[in-house]
């Protein structure tokens, strides 16, 4: 499960827990009910479903429940599937005081998708932290992952809404929401998620015992500066709309290279353990 900074190599490919399959499948069936609409029931139910039946088979497959030896199981897919997790997670606490109508559907197909890609591509297993607080640098990391997420879906709402409002094709809201709030709620997620990094990358570069100048330590690091950026220029500067969007944009995308992008490469093109785990 390292996100952030490198991690003792893993040894073996890791199998498929019936304790993990059969959760995401259920999952699966209730992210598919979630998305299309009119079934009222399915828009009540099916994604608070989908989203406790992916959280169990994250876990299971996290700590591989029902298979054999210790350790976590992690990779590209598995890392994004507990992005997603983590985004739906954010909506569900979100949506209780926040109305966030028409994005139930983005989220039932990214969790689906998700979790697709984590049963095909389970990853590799079994990892063991090299560092007591090597954990706590995973969490972090995961955690940082999924604040950019949730950033990400409202700036991707707010910049729809931008674009709306300039064609005169609505009004300045988002399900009711004004876009002003929608924007403060966009980068209250960036700076939390910058401070989670934050944390995140010092407990790796202070704490653990395998800290590396690797692809993964470059990429998180120009992630952290990028975001450092949006937040100095967004208090210095007001940036707002599009230019501050990009940078989000920008920032999350190297967040995703750090660690997704390069596991993807070694797991899927090159059929290999990457070096340095």
């Amino acid at each position: 499960m390292h996100v952030i900074l490198s991690t003792p190599p893993s040894t073996a490919v890791a199998a498929l827990s019936p304790w993990f399959v059969a959760p995401a499948l259920l999952a699966l069936v209730a992210y598919a009910l979630a998305a299309p609409r009119g079934l009222r029931w399915a828009e009540r139910w099916a994604l608070p479903v989908a989203w406790a039946a992916h959280g169990v088979a994250l876990l299971a497959h996290l700590f591989g429940i029902g298979l054999p030896g210790t350790g976590a199981r992690f990779g590209f897919a598995p890392a994004l599937s507990a992005t997603a997790w983590l985004v739906l997670s954010v909506h569900a606490v979100e949506s209780r005081f926040v109305p966030l109508d028409g994005v139930r559907r983005w989220l039932a197909a990214l969790g689906g998708l998700s979790l697709l890609l984590a049963l095909l591509f389970p990853g590799e297993g079994t990892l063991h932290p090299s560092s007591p607080w090597a954990p706590l640098h995973w969490l972090a990391g995961l955690a940082s992952y999924g604040l950019f997420g949730a950033a990400v879906l409202h700036a991707t709402l707010l910049d729809r809404s931008e674009r709306a409002m300039r064609q005169r094709q609505g009004p300045p809201s988002v399900g009711g929401l004004p876009l002003l709030t929608l924007e403060k709620l966009t980068f209250r997620f960036v700076g939390a998620g910058f401070v989670v990094l934050t944390l995140a990358l010092v407990f790796g570069m202070g704490f653990t015992a395998t800290w590396h100048w690797d692809h993964k330590t470059v990429f998180s690091l120009l992630g952290w500066v990028v975001f450092a950026a949006l937040l100095a220029g967004r208090r210095a500067f007001g940036w707002r709309g599009r230019r501050a969007t990009r940078w989000l944009y920008i920032g999350t995308g190297l967040l995703l290279l750090a660690y997704v992008g390069s596991r993807f490469v070694f797991e899927v093109l090159l059929h290999r353990s990457p070096p340095g785990g």
